[in-house]
């Protein structure tokens, strides 16, 4: 591609005479034979890059500079660079189902667990680097998952609409039983009051599509949504959740193919519009990593993975994928003599013009 290629050329050029400049302005440490990266990018939410499409994806979350994919009927899960997003490797499991709609990372236990649908279970992976499998059963067909303050794993049963709370080595903690219209629960976030947030709603069968905000004895305090819809005070299968630092939750709404933000009172609601190739198809799971500001969103009938930079919060109704956007990447590399530094750079195109 033209642009691509220009692109490439100028950093090389300019990298040699500027690189070192800009580092030093974005206070950059540089050490010998250090690998540094400078991204030079928009300061507005943006699409940065889309991982290609294929099987169902039922599950994004990520860990340091690894960011963990799964999709149906494989029993691998799919680890990208969180820089470049290049397929590093697979970490196999098992007897993973063909159906899984959970997984999540913890950063203090450096686990990944996995929820297996078919065969009512939880997978854990030892991401210390033995990459040891073990897991436990839960109740009839888990689905998301979560962590809670404690580091404890929080799954939801959809099969027996419960809410389980389980230590990272399986050991059931709390085994909450929702209240009778909450039928089809797909994720649940515990909130630091001890209550819980749960996305619920049928794929058919008439019951209601909300979000909840349930207490510790698993009945409804307050909710946002009713009967299926796609006006703004309605959902259509709402699934993944994210909550960010001021208490607005980003919910996943499947069936109408968007993301709503609704305030922490569970009293109104806006749309986050994301500026994507062909729209978003079928948003599922939602994956928050508030330390990069960045949003994963993982497609069930689009197959793909969207990554958002600069989501501070989510208090934002429009995410740019802005016609011919770079980001650019330059990358150097400090030999023994500081004072000429070999250099090097590429641009990475992340978003295709529409």
């Amino acid at each position: 591609m033209h642009s691509l290629a220009g692109s490439r050329g100028r950093v090389c050029c300019a990298a040699h005479h500027s690189l070192l400049v800009i580092a030093l302005r974005r206070q950059v440490k540089i050490k010998q034979n250090d690998v540094v990266y400078v991204d030079s990018g928009s300061s507005s939410p943006t699409v940065i890059h889309v991982i290609p499409e294929g099987n169902v994806v039922g599950g994004v979350t990520s860990l340091g500079d690894d960011v963990f994919v799964v999709r149906y009927s494989q029993q691998k899960i799919e680890v990208y660079d969180a820089k470049t997003f290049t397929l590093q490797r697979h970490i196999t499991v098992p007897r993973l189902g063909n159906c899984c709609l959970g997984l999540l990372a913890c950063s203090y236990n450096k686990h990944l667990y996995a929820s297996d649908w078919f065969n009512n279970s939880v997978h854990r992976v030892d991401l210390s680097g033995s990459n040891a499998v073990m897991k436990w059963s839960v109740a009839r067909r888990p689905a998301g998952l979560s962590l809670n303050s404690e580091h404890n794993l929080l799954v939801v049963s959809q099969g027996e609409s419960k809410l389980q709370i389980f230590t990272t080595h399986g050991t059931l903690l709390q085994n909450i039983q929702l209240q009778a219209d909450i039928e089809y629960p797909r994720h649940a976030v515990q909130l630091p009051t001890g209550q819980f947030l749960v996305s619920h709603g049928a794929v058919s069968g008439g019951s209601l599509h909300r979000l909840c905000l349930v207490g510790v004895d698993g009945a409804v305090v307050r909710s946002y949504g009713g009967v299926e819809g796609s006006e703004l005070t309605q959902m259509n299968c709402p699934a993944g959740l994210a909550v960010d630092r001021q208490g607005r939750v980003l919910v996943a709404d499947w069936y109408n193919n968007r993301l709503l933000v609704i305030d922490e009172s569970l009293s109104s609601a806006h749309e986050m519009s994301v500026s994507v190739d062909g729209g978003l198809n079928g948003p599922y799971s939602l994956w928050y990593d508030q330390s990069r500001r960045r949003l994963y969103i993982g497609e069930e009938n689009g197959g793909r993975v969207i990554v958002i930079d600069n989501l501070k919060d989510f208090n934002h109704t429009l995410v740019q994928c802005h016609r011919y956007n770079y980001r650019t990447t330059l990358v150097f590399t400090v030999r023994a003599d500081p004072v000429r530094p070999m250099l090097s750079g590429y641009a990475n195109a992340v978003c295709r013009p529409p």
